[in-house]
């Protein structure tokens, strides 16, 4: 053993405490997707018992099955990109909005403001109100409130006419 090295943080009780805290930092998905179910059937067709194997109506009916998780999985990611388009929610600009959130004491509060920009940031839409930024799924009110500043073009007053 002399010349042997041994990471005294390899061995428990004495995990790193950065492995610790980047495992517990860890998002666990807990959603079955077309790979988990594609995992399923082939553990049963390696499990099957011989004397009553998976029929072929079986394998036909579970790969329909996968097809059709694999398709709601494709539809809903491009659900999500059409939801994160940044051309449907740049409508919002220039209209009124409200969100709740905690004010700096620590007291719930809804704000609201007229929204100058639209970004995206790691696939999250935000918008700019006044010096706050604000997720798009966290607004809670959308108005739109016509602006007084508009000017109105000009009637001809009614008068006499050459003719």
């Amino acid at each position: 053993m002399a010349g042997e090295f041994v990471n005294p943080n390899a061995v428990w009780p004495n995990y790193s405490t950065a492995n610790v805290q980047k495992a517990a930092a860890t998002k666990k998905d807990t959603t079955l997707g077309k790979d988990d179910f594609l995992k399923i059937l082939v553990t049963q067709l390696r499990n099957q018992d011989p004397s009553q194997p998976l029929q072929d109506r079986d394998f036909i009916a579970q790969m329909a099955q996968f097809s059709s998780v694999e398709q709601l999985m494709n539809m809903s990611e491009e659900m999500t990109k059409l939801r994160q388009n940044l051309g449907s929610a740049s409508s919002l600009i220039g209209m009124t909005v409200e969100w709740n959130g905690m004010s700096e004491t620590g007291i719930g509060t809804t704000y609201s403001g007229v929204v100058e920009a639209i970004s995206i940031k790691d696939g999250v839409q935000y918008a700019k109100v006044g010096d706050k930024t604000v997720k798009v799924d966290d607004l809670t009110s959308i108005t739109y409130v016509p602006h007084t500043d508009q000017t109105t073009p000009p009637q001809e007053e009614e008068g006499e006419s050459n003719g």
